[in-house]
């Protein structure tokens, strides 16, 4: 009986994260956020401005936010974890603005941002495959220079 529960809990913990990336990156390629085209013109407040990714923000927000108020907030645990993981660091401090400064200028270089670019892998296009590659460089350089402090 308590190999069952382990089992169906760890498929229901599967088929929860796979339903969630499904829909994440269909919403992604639907809205067209996967184009560095529009993100870019979201960023280009100056001239061409495209305000379609704050629309596809709102929209998302108003979707969660009825979800958060009426469920999430009242669980005592997630539903796929034994506890919430939240972190208790809350400083602003130079980490934080420099690794914010590079993720902008990457993001405003590229006109990609990480999730959109690992949803539009699929579409093989060698621009966002580099982009995604040098991505995860960037996370292994900075993991080994961390491990080494």
């Amino acid at each position: 009986m308590l190999i069952q529960t382990i089992v169906s809990s760890v498929m229901f913990t599967r088929l929860m994260t796979l339903t969630s990336g499904v829909l994440f990156g269909l919403g992604m390629m639907i809205s067209g956020m996967v184009d560095p085209v529009n993100v870019i013109g979201f960023l280009d407040i100056a001239g061409d401005w495209n305000p379609s990714l704050m629309f596809v923000m709102g929209g998302a927000l108003l979707v969660f936010m009825p979800i958060y108020f009426l469920v999430i907030r009242h669980l005592d645990k997630p539903v796929c974890d034994s506890e919430f993981k939240v972190t208790k660091n809350n400083s602003v401090d130079p980490k934080l603005l420099t690794g914010a400064a590079l993720f902008g200028i990457g993001w405003g270089i590229a006109g990609v941002c990480p999730g959109p670019a690992v949803t539009s892998l699929s579409g093989g296009n060698i621009a966002i495959i580099a982009f995604t590659l040098s991505m995860l460089i960037g996370f292994f350089i900075v993991g080994k220079i961390e491990s080494r402090q």
